[in-house]
């Protein structure tokens, strides 16, 4: 299952629902003409019979973190295409065979003046990053992998710290602009803001939203400006978030520890 959620001059992205015990997503982003990035491959197959239908030619496999899941496609890809695979600069001997290792405010060009920074974004893991694709008119859209999702943001139990990835959301990802669309690792929409209504059950926009999915049979795609109205972890300093917290807490920070630990055992 795959449709186009983004298209500006030669950009495409396309959403790829694998249908993987894990809810993974997969992209593929489609630019000048026949090229093609791809994002996460869940499964080589997928992919290739998608690259097929398009006609277009994988440039590169961009990795967000070291998981299995995000990676298993690699190697089929690389020998069906001999495209090069890409990761963060810590996946060093954590995913094989990567060629170009991206640090933080790297720039992939796309051309036409559209490009993709990269972000270091620990928390989740420590060889995360994220993948913001900016045009003219500014930035578009978020490719997250597993450090926020819809309505929610990654575990930390895998390889990762929660305190990091708090500084990572609250530094570098809650100010992104309203306007830029979120593209996450998961399909977690529903249990999510299941936990935003748990959590803030007055919460009008997730009560909307939730009904809207279940009603739904397409994935709902969110910007960030939606994310700040029914995303838990962006509502740190709501007074009926923190008035349901166990104890007492004077600083946001404080706030996103206690809801990912609460979260872990939902």
């Amino acid at each position: 299952m795959w449709r186009v959620f983004y298209q500006v001059f030669l950009v495409k992205v396309h959403q790829i629902y694998t249908h993987s015990y894990l809810r993974n997503f997969t992209y593929i982003l489609e630019f000048n003409g026949n090229k093609a990035f791809c994002v996460d491959p869940w499964s080589e197959d997928q992919v290739l019979e998608f690259l097929d239908k398009r006609q277009l030619e994988l440039v590169s496999v961009i990795n967000t973190h070291e998981h299995g899941d995000h990676t298993r496609g690699n190697d089929g890809l690389k020998k069906a295409t001999n495209c090069q695979i890409w990761a963060h600069a810590n996946a060093k001997g954590k995913i094989k065979g990567v060629e170009r290792f991206l640090s933080a405010g790297e720039t992939i060009s796309i051309g036409n003046g559209w490009e993709i920074n990269v972000l270091d974004t620990p928390g989740h893991t420590f060889a995360h990053l994220c993948l913001l694709l900016k045009g003219p008119e500014g930035p578009a859209a978020l490719f997250s992998g597993d450090t926020l999702f819809n309505a929610g943001v990654g575990n930390c139990y895998n390889g990762g710290d929660p305190e990091v990835l708090y500084e990572t959301v609250a530094k570098q990802l809650y100010g992104l602009p309203d306007n830029v669309l979120l593209y996450p690792g998961h399909e977690y929409l529903e249990n999510n803001l299941r936990f935003t209504l748990d959590r803030e059950p007055s919460n009008k926009d997730a009560h909307d939203l939730l009904s809207e999915t279940l009603e739904s049979e397409e994935f709902k795609v969110c910007s960030m400006g939606l994310e700040r109205k029914i995303n838990t972890f962006f509502r740190l300093e709501n007074k009926e978030i923190r008035e349901g917290l166990p104890g007492e807490f004077s600083s946001d920070k404080q706030v996103f520890l206690s809801l990912r630990q609460l979260r872990d055992k939902w």
